[in-house]
């Protein structure tokens, strides 16, 4: 599979990875756990990329998107102690916008000139699914072209037990008025051990991957996330990985994994660390090394700063997420990254790490490609 790389000069134990990954076997429970806790980072480092390389060849992909948060009232805001978007009603940070201000938000964040909006929110205790269907159909009135990602499997699980219908009944609604995917949010790690800690109350694994289960059947596309960096050991991130390969192996309808690191100001947990610049590649390329069968890992470059995301491409990654222009979830946990990068920025960091920008649409259709890349 890939020849370029040479097991002789890789050290133990990761000699006997390479040999694997270079005949394309999978990786099993115990290759997963000696990428997250082996101290050779460079030699990981150099196996993902050589995965990402078969798979990609120089591409890096970016999309021109928008975020959109319509609320961050929450009914989870004390059950998900790593949270510091969500609030309780008149708390001094919490907002709920209205259909208009929505429309509005989307106009001036660029309206049809992106391809995407992102929407996520808290889960409101008075806004019905017939609220948000109404404001997905507006979008879609005024943003015909705008493809809608929209809703977390938390805020489908949330909308169905509000409404006391099923999951398959929530997104059948939501995709009839313009839902094209879902995002990732809300896998956390799906370890009960964990989850226990840090997110008590809401669906559980079983009920996450049910509710992408079902949009797949549906054919709607989604990516996949876990969070890392707080209080979950090696082994529950292992767990986590294999349920999502699972997963995948059964439906092939997550289109990228985002591995997402915990930021620490602003909730409840009580830690104050940040994880490290190895640590986030070491998380990006062991999750291309065991994610075989998800197309795109994404180095989310809000969450990485552009220049550890520019190191990531090397490290496993392919796409750096899109140009944003307004996030609140990562910056209200204390990230001092700019909120935006515009499309000519997204593609100079790109070509600097030695790759060829791709700007693609949701569902990675290219839709066009920059110039080549300034060095192999």
């Amino acid at each position: 599979m890939t020849d370029s790389i040479r097991p002789e000069i890789f050290p133990e134990p990761l000699r006997e990875l390479a040999v694997k990954v270079r005949s394309g076997q999978r990786l099993d429970e115990e290759d997963a756990l000696l990428c997250l806790e082996t101290p050779h980072l460079l030699h990981l480092g150099k196996l993902a990329n050589a995965v990402r390389r078969h798979k990609h060849g120089q591409t890096a992909f970016f999309n021109v998107n928008r975020h959109i948060n319509p609320t961050n009232i929450c009914v989870y805001t004390y059950n998900c102690k790593f949270c510091s978007f969500a609030a309780l009603p008149g708390e001094d940070h919490a907002w709920a916008m209205s259909h208009e201000d929505v429309y509005e938000h989307a106009a001036t964040q660029g309206g049809n000139r992106v391809t995407e909006f992102h929407i996520v929110g808290g889960l409101h205790p008075d806004l019905s699914l017939d609220w948000y269907l109404e404001m997905m159909r507006g979008l879609k009135e005024r943003f015909p072209d705008v493809h809608l990602k929209a809703f977390t499997a938390i805020e489908i699980g949330w909308f169905a037990k509000r409404e006391g219908i099923t999951i398959e009944e929530v997104l059948l609604r939501l995709k009839g008025a313009g839902l094209g995917s879902l995002p990732g949010g809300g896998a956390e790690i799906f370890h009960s051990e964990v989850r226990e800690i840090i997110c008590d109350g809401k669906l559980d694994a079983d009920e996450w991957l049910e509710v992408h289960r079902i949009a797949h059947g549906l054919g709607i596309r989604s990516n996949c996330t876990m969070l890392y960096g707080h209080v979950e050991k090696a082994e529950h991130k292992v767990d986590h990985l294999m349920k999502l390969r699972e997963l995948q192996d059964e439906t092939g309808g997550f289109n990228a994994f985002i591995p997402l690191a915990y930021h620490p100001e602003n909730n409840y947990m009580g830690l104050t660390y940040h994880t490290t610049g190895g640590e986030d590649l070491r998380h990006l390329a062991t999750s291309r090394l065991v994610l075989d069968n998800v197309p795109h890992i994404k180095a989310y470059w809000i969450m990485l700063t552009p220049k550890l995301a520019q190191v990531a491409l090397s490290f496993g990654a392919d796409e750096m997420d899109g140009t944003v222009v307004e996030e609140t979830i990562y910056h209200m946990a204390g990230a001092q990254t700019d909120q935006s990068l515009s499309r000519s920025e997204l593609e100079r960091v790109v070509r600097e790490a030695g790759f060829v920008p791709v700007e693609r649409d949701t569902l990675y259709n290219p839709l066009r490609s920059s110039s080549t890349a300034t060095r192999s």
